[in-house]
């Protein structure tokens, strides 16, 4: 608000005169000076924003000189948004304010004025440009309600929690006090409603970590970081401002059932670099890759024909796997269980139960083994009986993928179990595998072979 002087005699005194060169504060008036008291007045009506300078603060008012015929007085409630404010923690003796003139004269006669109302004007027009433009505003947090932080900006602003920060924030309380920068993401001037964002500002500054990070990175690098985050199919890692992913499958070289198994949130980890997406920004790490590969023990230590110790750790239906080290198994082939046929695998072994094992094929390039019982000398695993479950099929077991394992491993095996045959001539399939032969004596006439119960039960039979 601008204001002048009155440069001209009132109207009240038709004979006054301004003194030249007092610039309208000295008046003649029939020969004598004297002072223009109204020249001294700051010309304002209601609604405009005036200054002026403390002079007295009370419990529940603070007067202000504006250079008016009085003092103007802001009520407490009118010093700030802030809710049952102590004057004297608003405004100090002779500081200089602004207000926003409510009443010019009350039924009191006094000058009402607004500390936080001129605020509230000025912050408006603020906000306003700071959200056409994209600035960020900065305000303290006053309050903690239900889903948010209330930011003073001169209005009150609300900063929703899922805004507060990149991740969910437990505690909101701690931004008590603490002076935060966000940005403007919805104005609505009728309703006063300002709705903030903090999140968006982090997200620009890491954005712009981001770029600097993936400029440094390149694939195969060993670096540290910290898990952030754990879900099913892997773990987040916090790589100073940019999370990579280490998938599950790149956790350990044993299996993973969980990455909770092995991780848990807060932890330091050394990681290697795999994959580098620049323009999606995102990043593949592996865990295992930073430990010792115990598959290069197995191809480093061990041959075809040796014969190792094992624990069985999964029994399915076309045989059991066996683990040999620490994140190596292998499969023993349902044929290569027992010298004869069995029908089960669990007939002869359980998880958990420990067994030698012969190695009968090493495939590094797809990381497979494969092994068999029936062939280390001297063991015989006896045979179990199977008592299955009330309301379970007893030849239900757990269902794994074909691997893919060398088929000559196990026709070589069915050669060697039944040396009567001719060599040349390919074996059978070893799930079709028939029992030793008995001797011919043993074997019954074809006309004592009585016909099958099918037949004696089909309407023919009746005729």
């Amino acid at each position: 608000m601008s204001s002048t002087a009155t440069l001209t005699p009132p109207a009240e005194t038709p004979n006054a005169k301004v003194v030249e060169g007092s610039n309208g504060l000295l008046l003649e008036i029939d020969g004598k000076i004297v002072p223009n008291y109204d020249a001294t007045l700051h010309p304002f009506t209601e609604g405009d924003v005036v200054t002026g300078h403390v002079v007295r603060i009370d419990n529940d008012e603070v007067l202000v000189d504006i250079g008016y015929k009085s003092e103007g007085v802001i009520p407490s409630g009118e010093l700030s948004i802030r809710k049952s404010v102590d004057p004297s923690d608003e405004v100090s003796l002779g500081e200089e304010v602004d207000a926003l003139v409510l009443t010019k004269e009350d039924q009191d006669g006094r000058l009402i004025l607004s500390k936080k109302r001129a605020r509230f004007e000025k912050a408006w027009r603020r906000i306003e440009a700071a959200a056409e433009s994209g600035e960020p505003v900065q305000g303290a947090v006053i309050e903690v309600v239900k889903g948010g932080l209330i930011i003073d900006l001169g209005v009150r602003g609300f900063l929703p929690a899922s805004l507060v920060d990149i991740r969910r924030v437990p505690n909101l309380d701690e931004y008590m006090g603490q002076t935060i920068e966000c940005k403007v993401i919805e104005l609505n001037r009728s309703r006063n409603n300002v709705v903030l964002s903090r999140r968006a500002v982090l997200e620009e500054q890491r954005k712009e970590d981001r770029e600097r990070i993936l400029d440094r990175l390149q694939p195969g690098q060993v670096v540290e970081g910290t898990i952030s985050n754990i879900v099913d199919f892997g773990a987040f890692v916090d790589l100073d401002g940019i999370d990579g992913l280490i998938h599950i499958s790149e956790l350990s070289w044993s299996h993973v059932n969980h990455p909770s198994e092995i991780l848990t949130i807060g932890d330091t980890v050394s990681v290697k670099v795999l994959d580098i997406d620049r323009q999606r920004q995102r990043i593949s790490l592996g865990l295992k890759q930073t430990q010792e590969d115990p598959w290069q023990r197995v191809v480093d230590t061990y041959n075809v024909g040796d014969e190792l110790e094992g624990t069985v750790t999964k029994v399915v239906t076309f045989g059991a796997f066996v683990e040999i080290l620490d994140g190596v198994e292998g499969l023993v082939h349902i044929s290569e269980l027992a010298q004869h046929h069995v029908e089960n695998p669990r007939e002869i072994i359980q998880p958990g139960d420990p067994v030698r094992v012969k190695i009968l094929e090493i495939d590094s390039e797809r990381r497979r083994l494969s092994l068999s019982i029936k062939r280390v000398e001297g063991q015989v695993l006896p045979v179990r009986p199977i008592e299955p479950a009330p309301g379970t099929d007893a030849a239900a077991l757990e269902d794994v993928p074909e691997l893919g394992l060398s088929e000559e491993v196990f026709s070589d095996e069915i050669v060697e179990a039944e040396p009567q045959l001719d060599p040349d001539v390919p074996a059978p399939a070893p799930a079709t595998d028939p029992a030793p032969a008995e001797p011919e004596a043993a074997a019954p006439e074809a006309d004592d072979v009585e016909p099958a119960p099918v037949a004696d039960e089909s309407p023919q039979a009746d005729a």
